[in-house]
């Protein structure tokens, strides 16, 4: 946006410039002016104050003048106007979003603090929104109360109860053992109905659209359907698996994937989970690490109004078994080997079975595994982390908690159950009593925001990616999200331009930022509905978390002060990992963390930001960082500037590399541009070095700008900064040895 004016400066023609007619704009206007006057009313009497921007932004949303159906470039001069000249170094970052009193209290959080909010903290408790910061920190510090309280929200059912929450008396286990005794089956509890949740048998759990059927009503599959489907896969699975085998699941996530992953869990197997984008060798070193005993897949998979083969994918990978769905209809579309079924055939090994829809299901312990999942492998080799029946409640309370999902909420995440946010939207709809929303196909387009539309979603979460792809192509325009009262963001940084975007698709909800792990089952730092937010950051730790941000020496900063370093996790941790498959466990979480107060922290990796006004900000991997002129800065920090330096930069990548003849790293910035924009290197080169001298420091420079087509990415769309440093490294090579 440049160098924007001042939210008084805009007027009639920057209005019209921006994509409104002139009469339009002379609304708009009125408006505009009308909220700046109920800004200076509502301030504190103070003479020589300058006005608050956060509060003439707080007038403009509550009072919704700004419309989605505005153009972006509109919602972008308002907003980069009213927080123009914001010094968000000594003041934070600029706040877009702001919680209500009366509208905490409604909140999962908010009821829960005003229940026992005075007699945890005593006097010390006012309400939800003054008194969550106090409210997390005693969460830290008393896990097992926290624990104790949010476990009766979800809807779990013990065949055996925990002998208590936490058991720390066990030396050989430091970080002691959650749920003791508890005897369960997590896949049960969310297919049971549950009076806690609000959930009967024809409550709807399922919604969903096959790609191509736009025009037709989204299907719905009641609690009790799913119920009986998944009972049904469970008999088959008994007729063709032993207890405790490893199946993997390979196809995209639709109803039948949920169904299946649903019966594996119920009768005591165990999911492996991969995703459908991998090549043969990425899903045979998965299949072989868990000791697959078979896999569900699908013959091809449809994108865009095309098939894509997935089964000889799969079978190049050389699963012991194959069960293979249709793409469509009732036959598969492709011959299979000797070994391998069809699903048809799969399910028609129970039909003699009478009551077939019935299942009992498989109870085991808290610690027992039900899935095995894998890194994304941005640093190197996959790990194999085990989900036990801890991990699903972790993230769904988490969800519950932060996101703030309800019973009657329509939750749509588009992913993969081969990704970590697969399992973890699974469960948080089921255990909290919401419903799941699944679009069969891509969600690159309108077709999927259709969905969104007809679906009544209420919660929708994306990756950064994808939003900056709906933005670009402006595909989504004309659709109504207004029924969306929550935004979820994960798996990558977000870009604030994109935020804002998405964001005023409904007027200006919240995007809740989530950033863990697989091997967390959950965000340690999240944002939440009791917290004002700031586009791309986060707002607090999650509850029970407790982490301290570590400086160049190991030595954790202050934790009221604004600073940057490696985050160091405390070590008790409901629901994350005790164990890897084929790493060593201690090796990679502990191995060379420091202590504090007398315990070893846990790794994490990432490099955040603590800012002042106490939000987070994600730098990326530790392994993301570069040693500037004897200045430590994260990649993400300089691709957030470059990012805005022009108008025909779809995206950047900042990497450092030292010069094969030796000496200190040189910045180097690669560029994707967007569809149909031209762009210099060298004119890019000098934007880039001053938009970085102006926003982080004046004594970083560009040393060269490369354009390339595409940046190599996970299958789960993260960013391959290693492979970029790999290939420009080599190139440099070659360049001096010319």
């Amino acid at each position: 946006m440049g160098n924007p004016k001042s939210i008084n400066e805009v007027g009639l023609d920057d209005l019209v410039e921006a994509g409104l007619s002139r009469e339009a704009a002379a609304e708009l206007e009125q408006k505009l002016r009308e909220s700046v006057a109920r800004a200076w009313q509502s301030r504190t009497p103070s003479p020589g104050l300058e006005l608050d921007p956060r509060e003439v932004w707080r007038e403009l949303a509550s009072a919704k003048v700004l419309k989605p159906s505005h153009p972006h470039r509109v919602h972008q001069l308002v907003y980069y106007s009213v927080y123009s000249g914001w010094d968000a170094s000594a003041r934070g970052p600029p706040l877009y979003w702001f919680p209500s009193l009366s509208q905490s209290k409604e909140t999962n959080l908010g009821r829960l603090m005003e229940s026992h909010g005075r007699k945890l903290l005593g006097s010390s408790y006012k309400d939800p929104i003054t008194s969550f910061s106090l409210f997390q920190k005693f969460s830290v510090e008393h896990p097992d109360v926290y624990w104790s309280i949010a476990l009766n929200e979800l809807s779990l059912s013990f065949r055996h109860p925990p002998s208590c929450i936490l058991d720390t008396s066990d030396k050989s286990k430091p970080r002691g053992t959650w749920l003791p005794g508890a005897v369960f089956n997590i896949a049960e509890c969310c297919l049971l109905p549950s009076q806690q949740q609000r959930r009967g048998d024809d409550s709807i759990a399922l919604v969903w659209r096959d790609e191509g059927y736009d025009h037709m009503n989204v299907n719905r599959m009641t609690l009790k359907e799913l119920r009986e489907q998944v009972m049904l896969v469970a008999n088959a699975l008994d007729a063709t698996f032993s207890k405790g085998d490893a199946i993997a699941i390979d196809m995209p996530m639709t109803v039948h994937a949920v169904i299946i992953y649903l019966a594996i869990v119920l009768g005591g197997f165990v999911v492996v989970s991969i995703a459908d984008s991998f090549a043969p060798k990425e899903i045979a070193s998965r299949l072989h690490i868990s000791k697959a005993k078979g896999i569900f897949t699908q013959d091809f998979i449809q994108r865009g109004g095309r098939k894509f083969p997935l089964y000889s994918r799969v079978v190049e990978a050389n699963p012991v078994k194959a069960i293979v769905l249709p793409v469509a209809g009732d036959s598969v579309g492709v011959k299979l080997r000797e070994q391998d079924m069809s699903w048809k055939a799969f399910l028609s090994q129970v039909d003699h079975v009478p009551r077939r829809h019935y299942y009992p299901a498989f109870y085991q312990s808290a610690d027992s595994v039900t899935n095995i999942l894998f890194s994304s492998g941005t640093t190197g080799e996959p790990k194999a982390i085990p989900w036990t029946q801890l991990s699903p409640i972790r993230c769904s309370a988490d969800s519950w908690a932060y996101i703030n999902i309800q019973a009657g909420d329509v939750f749509c995440w588009p992913t993969n159950l081969g990704w970590v946010v697969g399992p973890i939207v699974l469960y948080s709809c089921f255990l909290a009593g919401a419903t799941l929303a699944l679009y069969h196909g891509s969600p690159l387009g309108r077709d999927f925001g259709k969905f969104v539309q007809d679906a009544g979603v209420t919660i929708l979460g994306t990756v950064p990616s994808l939003v900056k792809t709906w933005k670009s192509t402006q595909c989504m325009g004309g659709l109504d999200w207004t029924k969306i009262r929550s935004f979820g963001s994960a798996g990558e940084t977000s870009n604030v331009d994109d935020d804002l975007w998405l964001s005023s698709k409904s007027f200006y909800s919240p995007v809740i930022e989530c950033c863990g792990g697989t091997e967390l089952a959950s965000s340690y730092i999240q944002g939440n509905h009791l917290q004002p937010q700031a586009f791309g950051a986060f707002s607090n730790a999650s509850m029970t978390t407790g982490f301290v941000i570590l400086d160049d020496h190991g030595a954790p900063h202050p934790d009221d002060q604004p600073c940057v370093g490696e985050v160091g996790l405390f070590p008790v941790y409901m629901g994350a990992t005790d164990r890897l498959l084929n790493a060593d466990h201690e090796e990679v979480y502990f191995k060379g963390m420091p202590t504090y107060k007398g315990v070893q922290l846990r790794r994490h990796g990432d490099i955040i930001k603590r800012t002042v006004g106490g939000y987070y900000i994600v730098h990326g991997r530790a392994d993301d960082t570069m040693n500037l002129g004897g200045i430590k800065t994260s990649s993400v920090e300089i691709e957030r500037v470059c990012d805005r330096a022009d108008e025909s930069i779809l995206e950047t990548a900042a990497i450092g590399l030292a010069p094969p003849t030796g000496g200190p790293e040189q910045l180097v910035v690669l560029v994707v541009l967007k569809k149909g924009c031209k762009a210099e290197p060298n004119d890019l080169k000098m934007k880039f070095s001053k938009a970085i001298q102006r926003n982080l420091n004046p004594l970083f420079k560009v040393s060269s700008v490369k354009i390339v087509a595409e940046f190599p990415r996970t299958a789960s769309n993260k960013l391959l900064r290693r492979v970029l440093r790999d290939q420009m490294r080599q190139q440099l090579f070659a360049q001096s040895k010319l």
